[in-house]
């Protein structure tokens, strides 16, 4: 079992969550769609190179998102950060991934 960990803004909330419910991530037993969210700002300044979704290149920024946690099956993990990725509307998806150990 794996926790998928990500940060996203508030507008992409419910589209982000939604796809990684359709594949299966966040079931917890007889339980679906489970996650714990919280509200918090992000910061990041867009390098030359970069195409930001919000913000311009060496200006930093700072913005609402929310941090969303979930569980995820170990066959699934691969798939649900790929799906991550596709859904999130930043170029760069800031997510962690952590192996969780059954006590």
């Amino acid at each position: 079992m794996y926790k998928l960990c990500f940060f996203v803004p508030e507008a992409d909330l419910e589209i982000v969550k939604q796809a990684l419910f359709d594949l299966g991530v966040g079931r917890i037993g007889d339980y679906g769609s489970c996650c714990w969210q919280t509200l918090g700002t992000g910061q990041f300044r867009p390098l030359s190179g970069s195409n930001p979704h919000i913000g311009q290149q060496d200006e930093l920024e700072k913005v609402a998102e929310w941090k969303v946690e979930m569980v995820c099956d170990d066959q699934l993990i691969g798939q649900a950060v790929a799906t991550l990725k596709q859904a999130h509307p930043y170029e760069e998806v800031a997510y962690d991934v952590w192996r969780l150990e059954d006590l």
